[in-house]
């Protein structure tokens, strides 16, 4: 059986082909390396204890139990049970987030999807995201912002009310297929998002969304969204104008007349009498003050446009 991690890197350069279609992913859910791996990332994991709607906890898990798992993938009975559906407070008096606890074998399966499906989409990804993706945060969203965000008048901050309920599944599948033609794993994709979920040991079906608390709702989720990123990276080709901004002439004559005493009182501080100075001082401090509040370039030029795109969701 190969090592996981050769597996997932070899997936990870072929990607850098754009033309390239993965046609035997699913075949990776029968090697016990990767469920081995996939326990190794979760038993450790706050919250993984919590039984699911199986009754299973990760501490009961066996080789014989990730045989059966392996059993059922290879003649394709593997059926996802529903998640147990709880709730669980936002913060800030923002109301309750839905939030769907799989059974401790579908966390395996799905830690394994999870991974494979990373190693195909990660690097198609944009720079510009970084919600759910190793080595980025909230952190390296602010920071970009920081950098580029530079002369900004005007910020639109976009929340996609609801998000992860209302993920179109056939949409998000066919950009599976855009690089994924192995219809056994897009079957086990099919299966996840159409599980369902258990409220109150009531069964209710799921006919969009990826419910948050899946391991791979976070992956798919981007893989959705990176569709928006791609298209405001196009727009963004078509709006910005020009080269740089036009100097602001408020600040340029004042730049101009402060340079102008700053070199006078040089030249009369010894010949000039004590008044002329305090004059000379004064003005140069109520120059510097308003120099100080002033851009240096004209923040409303209209020959100038650019827009600036960060994600982080």
């Amino acid at each position: 059986m190969r090592n996981p991690n050769a597996v997932l890197d070899n997936l990870n350069k072929k990607t850098t082909n754009p033309a390239y279609k993965f046609e035997r992913l699913y075949r990776n859910l029968y090697n016990q390396e990767f469920y081995f791996a996939a326990y190794q990332k979760i038993y450790a994991k706050e919250g993984n204890m919590t039984r699911g709607t199986d009754g299973h906890t990760i501490d009961g898990m066996s080789l014989e139990r990730i045989d059966k798992i392996i059993e059922r993938i290879k003649n394709q009975s593997y059926q996802p049970a529903p998640s147990r559906r709880v709730y669980i407070n936002k913060g800030q008096n923002r109301g309750k987030r839905p939030l769907g606890i799989p059974s401790i074998d579908d966390k395996l399966v799905q830690e394994i999807v999870r991974n494979i499906l990373e190693a195909v989409f990660e690097p198609t990804f944009s720079n510009n995201s970084h919600g759910f993706r190793r080595n980025r945060s909230c952190h390296t969203a602010l920071t970009q912002a920081t950098k580029i965000f530079k002369g900004v008048k005007w910020w639109v901050e976009g929340d996609i009310k609801g998000f992860f309920d209302n993920i179109d599944h056939h949409i998000l599948i066919k950009l599976l297929k855009r690089k994924i033609k192995d219809e056994k794993f897009i079957n086990l994709i099919w299966k996840f998002l159409r599980a369902g979920y258990l409220e109150d040991w009531k069964f209710n079906n799921t006919y969009s969304g990826t419910p948050q608390g899946g391991i791979i709702s976070p992956i798919l989720s981007n893989i959705y969204l990176n569709e928006l990123d791609k298209y405001i990276e196009e727009y963004k080709t078509l709006f910005d104008k020009g080269t740089r901004r036009q100097n602001n002439i408020v600040y340029t004559q004042k730049y101009k007349r402060l340079w102008y005493l700053k070199k006078k009182f040089a030249d009369r501080k010894v010949l000039a009498p004590h008044n002329e100075l305090t004059e000379i001082t004064s003005e140069v401090k109520r120059l510097q003050k308003d120099i100080r509040t002033m851009s240096s370039v004209e923040l409303m030029d209209s020959s100038f446009k650019r827009i600036q795109y960060v994600r982080y969701a």
